[in-house]
């Protein structure tokens, strides 16, 4: 009986995984509810669920991919143990390996460097560029503190951000000279935007102002070392202390870069498509929270051909024709912030995330969750 189900809210309890993610692997087709009502959307599981859900989150927390969390969650104990078995020789050659090359980096570092300090030498016009195509998912809820900042994922060859409010999720990356090891800094948003202001004139909005590596926007140096950053811009110091709060792992959001692995990936004239949605093509109305909720309806034919759709219109569904809703108000800003005339939409199906990416960029990309139809 319905009442007999938990909530999904009551499984995140039992379990120990957020509703995020309980939302996410059933995305993922791992943990899919016993029900859902069609016209709420609302998840129900039931009492049996609780033990695969405890399952999960515990091979969440060691880092074991979504595939293999996939079979684990199917398997016998026996198989189980195996996965876990591969998966700690995986982490193990891993630790040897990262501890292999910050050997190897640390004999690089010159004598007048601190000692574990990370130093970043980008193209103003690169940071400033990356900013503005991730600014748009900055998180505001008080609530969800590790949301309100934009993530510095250091590499040794450039640098990704990275920004979501749980709804949306943008990442791009920008090719940076690295000396020091690599490390992760969660920079508070007002002070993103202080530093992008200073890559540009101060009466343009971050947010709205296009540019690329042949601007003229000085060098950028970036220094992270404990829980200070310091931006250099041309001499003009910015001292930036890091968010206390652990981001999220949005790489196992990430559809895998080029793979054409999706359902449907439509490539879309992006001026065309946003004078559609601001003329204010037609909508349907879901609840949401108890208040109504604008849906955007897209419909995804072929490569080349994608529309905007009304209650007549799903009405007379085209079986040949991948329906995918979204906010869309979230659609314009991941459009705009991308800056591109062309770009490819992506989606496993109507429950999948909508990802939004441009068709010569491996990295960068945008991600909207769906809104149930």
């Amino acid at each position: 009986m319905e009442s007999d189900l938990r909530s999904i809210g009551e499984l995140a309890r039992a379990s120990g995984l957020t509703v995020s993610a309980l939302r996410f692997y059933d995305a993922a087709g791992v943990l899919v509810p016993a029900s859902v009502d069609p016209v709420t959307g609302y998840r129900r599981y039931t009492d049996d669920q609780v033990a695969p859900a405890r399952l999960v989150a515990g091979l969440r927390r060691v880092g074991m991919p979504v595939a293999e969390i996939a079979q684990a969650v199917r398997a016998e104990p026996a198989a189980v143990h195996r996965l876990l078995d591969a998966h700690l020789r995986r982490l193990a050659n891993g630790l040897a390996d990262a501890r292999r090359e910050v050997s190897r980096i640390r004999s690089l570092l010159p004598a007048d460097q601190p000692s574990g300090a990370t130093r970043l030498v980008l193209a103003g016009g690169d940071l400033a560029a990356a900013v503005d195509a991730v600014r748009f998912a900055v998180g505001t809820d008080p609530d969800l503190p590790a949301l309100n900042g934009v993530l510095f994922d250091v590499a040794e060859d450039g640098v990704r951000l990275v920004a979501t409010d749980r709804h949306r999720l943008a990442v791009t990356r920008a090719d940076a000279a690295v000396r020091g090891p690599t490390v992760r800094a969660l920079l508070p948003v007002a002070a993103v935007d202080e530093l992008r202001q200073r890559l540009g004139p101060p009466d343009e909005a971050p947010s709205r102002r296009r540019l690329g590596p042949s601007d003229e926007v000085p060098e950028v140096r970036l220094t992270m070392l404990g829980p200070q950053v310091v931006a250099d811009v041309a001499g003009d110091q910015l001292s930036i202390t890091p968010l206390p709060h652990d981001f999220p792992d949005y790489h196992a959001l990430l559809p895998g870069p080029g793979d054409g692995g999706a359902a449907r990936r439509v490539c879309v004239d992006v001026e065309r498509l946003v004078a559609a949605l601001r003329a204010g093509e037609p909508t349907l109305t879901r609840e949401y929270a108890g208040r109504p909720l604008p849906v955007t309806v897209l419909g995804l034919r072929g490569p080349d051909a994608v529309r905007l759709l009304g209650p007549d219109d799903l009405a007379r569904a085209d079986p040949t024709e991948l329906y995918v809703g979204v906010n869309g108000d979230y659609l314009l800003d991941a459009l705009d912030a991308a800056g591109r005339p062309r770009l490819v939409l992506e989606s496993n199906g109507p429950a999948a995330p909508l990802a939004i990416r441009p068709p010569d960029d491996e990295v960068a990309l945008s991600i909207l969750m769906p809104i149930r139809l």
